[in-house]
């Protein structure tokens, strides 16, 4: 379990750990208009990456598959270390997610092949407890990093990826010299075209995620974007369905009811969860006027919220063994916290929107965590890993649709309410004289302002314009970006109640009291058993018809 959790740390650690250090790095390459590359990068290949690692070690086993995505991401790190301009760290980044699509996914799978369902949630709340450690560790390190100048006479930020390292070299060390699987082989051949038209499907469907409010939604680039993207999971669809049991996602899983069911779940979980969370630091940066570091600090409330719900779940889980209750119970909490969000406003006490996010973490923690037992549970054992890889695989499409989807909501509304909140404002003399004074008007200091009021959709990577805005402006933004957030907020609530809703239709299948390793030795025992007697039983036929027909041998 520690090199386990050492590649959990790493995994959670490289999604947050550029967060603070991104824009000191491309300040650095000088490619500051390219820095959301660098991130878009990583981002696909290990979304990509993960369905193809779920596969590859249902068929040649968990642990050399586990170990070779280790050291696929600390190669990765290493190069980005040495990086010389953004389109080399964006490169090398692809490098590193290739590996780290492999490092969350794989853990999760080795877990269902090490402990039974119904303990296995107790162990996957340590996993959350690592990966919040992480989450709480990386925009620190990260910030540290990159803020000091030389470190043993390296650039500081080029440490943010060397620190990977020793973790890394400490996880596959124990990895090589513990993890004791035993592998049952099966005999299939590696989907190559399913990789190819999975590739093909997603990468521009990321990218459009990612890019799309920049170029804009009806733009060329964004049409091509969509058209190949879909024509990409059509194709991916049709081979899956040719390839049968060597598919990298074999398409009979999801004529199991609940398997299915759960993949939906997680879907939504995903969109809700990914997309109502993104909103939360706007809120705070834009609409409060914290730092990038304070409302960093006001989310740890939603992730100690995650660890007290994993573990009180995986205990409940593990001592009678049922599962449903809980992501109904986390769709509902959910549901009501992201309800009770779209009425907080720039004046609401600090304490109310601490306690939202605090529901916030408890409703996500029930649903992730049962959810994921219950869709490894339904599947035959042998497909563990295909089935909780791509499982992950869904949930974080379903997560960068989510951010694409709010951010754009919260941006396409942003100049509409701004204006509505400035017509409200205009009743104070001051408010109105500024609005129409040419000078405030072309002031940089004031030109997001008026970006935005005249339905720009970008804005700055940090809140530090505020502090230099007209004081008069700045609280008609303020008001305008609550009330685009609160919208926000409400289809957060309106997809946990979807959530809510797929929970419910959930059937609970009773929890196997074997691990996934042990019930695939079962299986081959019994198989070995059946072969053998029928085998016998041909012995004996051929003995009597030779008897019958008067030869005594």
């Amino acid at each position: 379990m520690p090199g386990l959790m050492a590649g959990m740390f790493l995994s959670a650690l490289e999604q947050t750990i550029m967060s603070t250090s991104i824009r000191t790095i491309a300040d650095s390459l000088g490619g500051l208009s390219l820095q959301a590359w660098a991130t878009t990068a990583y981002l696909v290949t290990s979304t990509i990456a993960a369905p193809v690692y779920g596969k590859l070690s249902d068929i040649y086993g968990r642990k050399p598959v586990y170990l070779a995505s280790i050291a696929i991401f600390l190669v990765g790190s290493l190069t980005c270390t040495f990086a010389q301009s953004m389109y080399q760290l964006a490169a090398f980044r692809g490098l590193q997610g290739l590996g780290g699509g492999g490092l969350m996914a794989l853990a999760f799978a080795i877990t269902a092949d090490i402990v039974p369902p119904r303990d296995r949630s107790r162990y996957q709340g340590y996993f959350m407890a690592v990966w919040i450690a992480a989450s709480v560790c990386g925009p620190t390190v990260g910030g540290a990093l990159a803020g000091a100048d030389r470190i043993l006479g390296i650039s500081g930020w080029r440490w943010v990826f060397l620190v990977n390292l020793p973790i890394g070299l400490l996880a596959m060390a124990v990895i090589a010299r513990v993890l004791d699987l035993e592998h049952h082989r099966q005999p299939a051949k590696i989907d190559v075209w399913g990789a190819v038209t999975i590739t093909v499907g997603l990468v521009p469907l990321l990218v459009l995620f990612d890019h799309g409010r920049e170029w804009g939604w009806g733009s060329p680039a964004a049409m091509i974007s969509l058209v190949v993207g879909l024509l990409g999971i059509v194709a991916f669809v049709a081979v899956e369905r040719r390839a049968g049991d060597d598919a990298l996602i074999p398409l009979r899983l999801f004529r199991i009811s609940t398997y299915r069911t759960a993949i939906l779940t997680a879907i939504t979980v995903g969109v809700g969860m990914f997309g109502a969370v993104s909103l939360v630091p706007l809120y705070l940066q834009l609409a409060r006027d914290a730092t990038p570091m304070e409302s960093g600090l006001v989310m740890l409330p939603m992730m100690g919220g995650i660890m007290i719900a994993t573990v009180v779940s995986g205990a409940l889980i593990s001592r009678r063994g049922r599962y449903k209750i809980l992501p109904v119970a986390g769709a509902a909490i959910t549901a009501v916290g992201m309800f009770a969000f779209s009425f907080v406003g720039i004046d609401t006490p600090i304490w109310i929107p601490l306690s939202l996010v605090l529901l916030f973490g408890i409703g996500i923690g029930n649903c992730t965590q049962a959810v994921t037992v219950a869709a490894q549970n339904a599947v035959p054992a042998r497909d563990t890993g295909v089935a909780t890889a791509s499982l992950m695989f869904l949930r974080q499409m379903a997560g960068a649709l989510g951010v694409a989807l709010f951010l754009s909501v919260l941006f396409g509304t942003l100049g509409t309410n701004i204006a509505d909140a400035v017509d409200r404002a205009t009743a104070d003399p001051a408010v109105a004289a500024a609005i129409h004074d040419p000078a405030v008007a072309s002031a940089p200091r004031n030109s997001a302002f008026f970006h935005l009021l005249h339905g720009g959709q970008e804005l700055a990577t940090d809140s530090s314009f505020l502090k230099t805005m007209d004081p008069v402006l700045e609280r008609p933004f303020r008001e305008g970006v609550a009330a685009s957030l609160d919208l926000g907020f409400l289809i957060g609530a309106a997809t946990m109640i979807v959530t809510l809703i797929l929970a419910l239709c959930l059937k609970e299948v009773p929890l196997r009291e074997l691990s996934a390793s042990e019930a695939m030795a079962q299986e081959a025992e019994e198989k070995a058993k059946a072969e053998a007697e029928a085998g016998a039983e041909a012995e004996a036929g051929a003995a009597a018809w030779r008897t019958a027909d008067g030869d005594p041998a």
